[in-house]
């Protein structure tokens, strides 16, 4: 089990990386969606500190305002992702040759 520690204005928030389903950036702030969350958490991070603090080997950068985590993708079905929640994350084609690889 990994826990990343997320800075929010009230201090700290620990998450297990596995219950994170993706990460999408908002501007200079990101959208932190979970299993175990109702409601995403919104941090003032880019994406960017996710990925280098996240694990590489379970984390996929699908576009460049998405970060995915590869337990959750159901399947790639053309240029999107599928997700176990039913949400669809559009892959750009910059990244379509790293997501054959990948998945």
């Amino acid at each position: 089990m990994q826990i990343i520690s997320i800075p929010v204005v009230q201090g700290f928030i620990c998450k297990e990386t596995s219950s994170i389903i993706r990460i999408e950036a908002s501007s200079n702030y990101s959208r932190i969606y979970c299993s175990d969350e109702r409601y995403p958490i919104i941090v003032a991070k880019i994406l960017s500190w996710f990925q280098n603090n996240l694990p590489q080997k379970d984390f996929i950068r699908a576009h460049r305002t998405h970060l995915v985590n590869k337990r959750f993708i159901e399947k790639k079905i053309s240029n999107e992702l599928l997700l176990h929640n039913g949400e669809t994350i559009r892959i750009s084609k910059r990244r379509m040759h790293e997501m054959k690889e990948m998945i």
